[in-house]
């Protein structure tokens, strides 16, 4: 488990000036990790500090790491971050602290390093991100009892939550090829949905729908065979992202039973670039959402002292929907959602644990999506079809607009940050995305 240390010390301040704004999402204290492309510069990681990306490579051909942290400089320098994420959780910390004193106001190298600020400082306006990872897996969880409740309840009115949900992390193996970097576009999908008369017909979809996650990349994995335990699991998680599961309801509802969802959900999964580190989260870590006297004991291998201590992180969220409208006005975007990590029925830590439970392998730079973090309160809702009752409500925009699901031209952006007395707040950057029309 990462403990607090001189990095997340809130009086440290950067020589790079934005990042001491109390509105960045990325202070000194952060340092998320990511990979970038810029004129004159190849695909290689970077780390995000106030409105600039430290560029990792060249810092590293620059001399300015030492022996102890130049193989993980190494690795955090290639196109992917796969390679980084495998090494030791000591290695990883040890380069992040010599990120951190590198641009530190008052760090040793200080002088040496502003010298050639130039060669190591790219504007984040005049880079192109990059997927961080090559994933190799993806598998999307549904952990939300307020969503589970509320999904359950518009779909299948008659039907009790699925009975194993208390029991264990539900989830499905998703589509690792279709998740795409915040930025890029999703096209409408197209597919079969049901008809009245019992037939089917192959249309786009009429009911698209966006859900808020947390992505949660895996480190340095396992071998097929061999289980993770819940406290190694913690060490599991190199860091966590924003999500978005984009999801044709209308596609997901005729060919989900009895399997699951399908073609209703692997045409895109949309990702923020920048991947905080769980190190960086430490401050923010919080008690697992308890469980009520009447639910299921928890079986040996997901159950936890220190899990259930600690095991949640208190991350704000939100989505907010922009339509072309707003655009053409220059109106800002309209938040539709609010809610938190800590909504989860089941900890980031105890869904790597399932996952390997069975002796499935997992390996760095897999990602598992949390689920749809919808909470409790109405403004928690984390989707379109909670929002609009699966469509028979209509959703009512500040300008006027109105909802049931999302339209051609309607951009979702995804936002989070972490706010503490007594630490810096720290944020994911966004996750934005826009429909564009069916393909003819």
């Amino acid at each position: 488990m990462t403990t607090l240390n001189e990095t997340h010390d809130p009086a440290r301040k950067s020589w790079v000036e934005t990042a001491n704004a109390a509105t960045t999402d990325f202070p000194i204290q952060n340092l998320p990790f990511g990979v970038f492309t810029a004129p004159g510069r190849d695909a290689r990681g970077g780390v995000a500090i106030g409105d600039m990306i430290f560029d990792i490579k060249a810092a590293h051909q620059a001399g300015l790491f030492s022996s102890a942290a130049a193989e993980a400089a190494t690795a955090a320098s290639l196109p992917a971050l796969n390679q980084f994420m495998a090494m030791a959780p000591a290695q990883i910390s040890n380069l992040r602290r010599e990120l951190s004193d590198l641009l530190r106001a008052d760090g040793p190298q200080r002088a040496r390093v502003e010298k050639i600020a130039g060669d190591l400082l790219v504007p984040i306006k005049d880079a192109t991100m990059k997927l961080p990872v090559h994933i190799g897996g993806f598998t999307d969880f549904f952990t939300s009892l307020d969503h589970v409740t509320r999904a359950t309840r518009v779909l299948r009115p008659d039907a009790p939550i699925p009975p194993s949900f208390k029991h264990l992390p539900m989830a499905y193996n998703g589509r690792a090829s279709s998740v795409v970097v915040s930025g890029a576009p999703v096209i409408r999908p197209q597919g079969q949905q049901g008809r009245k008369d019992g037939g089917s017909a192959f249309a786009a979809s009429r009911m698209l729908d966006y859900e808020l996650e947390v992505g949660i990349y895996v480190g340095a994995g396992n071998e097929l065979g061999h289980p993770i335990s819940l406290s190694a699991a913690r060490d599991q998680i190199f860091g966590l992202c924003l999500l978005n599961d984009w999801s044709a309801r209308d596609i997901q509802r005729f060919e989900s039973f009895p399997l699951g969802p399908f073609l209703g959900k692997c045409f895109c999964t949309s990702v923020s670039p920048w991947i905080v580190t769980t190190e960086a989260l430490a401050p923010f870590r919080v008690p697992a959402r308890p469980r009520s006297a009447d639910d299921p004991p928890l079986h040996d291998h997901l159950s936890d002292a220190l899990d259930q201590a600690e095991g949640g992180f208190d991350v704000s969220l939100t989505a907010a929907l922009e339509t072309s409208t707003m655009r053409t006005r220059g109106q800002a975007p309209a938040r539709i959602t609010r809610t938190n990590l800590n909504a989860l029925y089941w900890s980031c830590a105890q869904m790597v644990t399932h996952h390997a439970s069975n002796g499935c392998n997992l390996g760095p730079g897999d990602l598992l999506g949390t689920g749809t973090l919808s909470g409790p309160s109405d403004e928690s809702r984390a989707c379109m079809l909670e929002l609009t009752t699966g469509g028979k409500q209509a959703l009512t925009l500040p300008n006027g607009e109105i909802r049931n699901w999302l339209e051609d031209g309607d951009a979702l952006v995804l936002n989070a940050r972490c706010s503490r007395d007594g630490y810096a707040s720290i944020g994911f950057g966004e996750c934005r995305a826009e429909v564009l029309p069916a393909l003819a």
